[in-house]
């Protein structure tokens, strides 16, 4: 586990990153109850493999809005038959996108390599702790229980990640194994989501990594007009801005689109002398 974790982290100092998403869900908002089988979810691992990714983030609990929680019994339920055949599937480092301590700790001991927490170590008191104990690395995504449309959207994340970047000191967690992403699509109004993605190099202080995760989202429904399965090229179009923001490591859907579409951004921007 820790020599994926390693080499993931090594690899995003140098180029573009992409993460394909295997949602193992009922009601996720775009591929919900595709992949629950366990041959379902490995197959479509290692077609993401072969499509490119570099790293494959597994999600047991949609987190959608208006999402119904679930709890940590049954998010171990739909991980404990595949999760460990799903690391084994392929040589790539494998994510997993929970809040829960308990299914991030029975994550780890199945070899996966980061925790992926959509609320920042910040929701569950033992989560930073877990993280440490398993030696794994951590994104720490930015979000809110409400949506404010006056809030300082810049300032508020700010605070957040402060925060969140204190309780991973505390646990021990080295910082160089640790994510930053700003939650586009949590606790934050259509405007507060575009200045998130347009002021991206805001952040660049802290001097660690971005995520993005736009896939499909529905910030692109008023700009596009588009369905789900209608916001591929908007997906890409938001991914390439954010990489000139200094977005690193883009979580997707369709990873064969992205690997082609950053193959030529890194070739040009990435370049010696590039700005």
């Amino acid at each position: 586990m820790q020599k994926k974790r390693d080499q993931f982290l090594a690899l995003i100092a140098g180029r573009s990153a992409i993460m394909g998403i295997l949602n193992v869900t009922p009601d996720s908002f775009s591929d919900g109850g595709r992949f629950q089988a366990h041959d379902a979810a490995v197959a479509h691992a290692q077609k993401l493999a072969a499509e490119g990714a570099d790293i494959i983030d597994v999600g047991a609990e949609s987190t959608r809005p208006g999402h119904v929680p679930v709890p940590v019994a049954e998010e171990l339920a739909r991980l404990k038959p595949m999760l460990a055949d799903i690391v084994q599937a392929t040589p790539l480092p494998v994510s997993i996108d929970t809040s829960k301590a308990a299914v991030a700790r029975a994550a780890i001991a199945d070899g996966v390599a980061v925790i992926n927490d959509v609320w920042g170590l910040q929701r569950d008191p033992e989560m930073a702790d877990a993280v440490a104990e398993g030696g794994a690395a951590a994104v720490i995504m930015h979000n809110r229980e409400d949506v404010d449309p006056a809030r300082d959207i810049l300032s508020d994340m700010r605070r957040f990640f402060d925060h969140s970047l204190a309780l991973a000191e505390k646990a021990g967690i080295p910082r160089a194994h640790l994510i930053l992403d700003p939650g586009i699509g949590f606790g934050k109004t259509k405007d507060q989501n575009v200045t998130a993605l347009r002021d991206l190099d805001h952040f660049k202080d802290y001097g660690l990594p971005l995520l993005v995760g736009v896939s499909r989202k529905s910030l692109f429904a008023p700009i596009l007009g588009a369905g789900v399965d209608e916001r591929l090229i908007g997906t890409i179009a938001t991914n390439i801005i954010a990489a000139t923001r200094g977005a690193s490591i883009f979580r997707v859907h369709d990873v064969a689109e992205h690997v082609a579409a950053f193959k030529v951004f890194d070739a040009i921007a990435r370049t010696p002398g590039a700005p």
